[in-house]
């Protein structure tokens, strides 16, 4: 994947921004609650009966800030990103058996998350750099399942 300057930075600078405890919480409490049926990935973290269960789970927020923690992988090496997921892609297909679509499905609730917190300086090149970024974070999760 080839990153033009511009998008590295629009990248890197939103990052810096980004609060991995709240966001991630709220990304992955979305994708439970927008996604029902990806919950059965996470039948072990308790009360997921309703967005306010979700929402106030303390191990759906403690994973959601793994997620994200991880995403931030992937920023800090944008020219590797495949490699980067290697391992994880492995985790997620031979043992967690994750159907990958999910990982596209948690890139939009991303953007989203993303466009709620930052609103202006989301503009659309940003957008645009992002969604590139979570395609490819999804790509590279998928890789170990082809």
């Amino acid at each position: 994947v080839h990153w033009t300057a511009e998008e590295k930075q629009l990248v890197t600078s939103l990052w810096t921004k980004v609060n991995v405890d709240e966001c991630g919480g709220e990304a992955l409490g979305r994708l439970l609650i927008v996604y029902p049926w990806t919950q059965r990935f996470f039948s072990s973290f308790g009360n997921l009966s309703s967005s306010t269960a979700i929402c106030g789970n303390p191990r759906v927020k403690a994973h959601g800030k793994k997620v994200f923690t991880s995403f931030g992988e992937a920023v800090k090496n944008l020219d590797n990103i495949k490699a980067t997921y290697a391992k994880l892609s492995e985790l997620h297909c031979e043992k967690l058996h994750v159907d990958p679509q999910n990982f596209n499905l948690l890139g939009d609730i991303f953007i989203i998350v993303l466009a709620a917190h930052f609103g202006k300086d989301f503009t659309p090149a940003c957008q645009a750099a992002w969604q590139k970024l979570v395609r490819v974070v999804a790509h590279a999760l998928a890789y170990h399942y082809h």
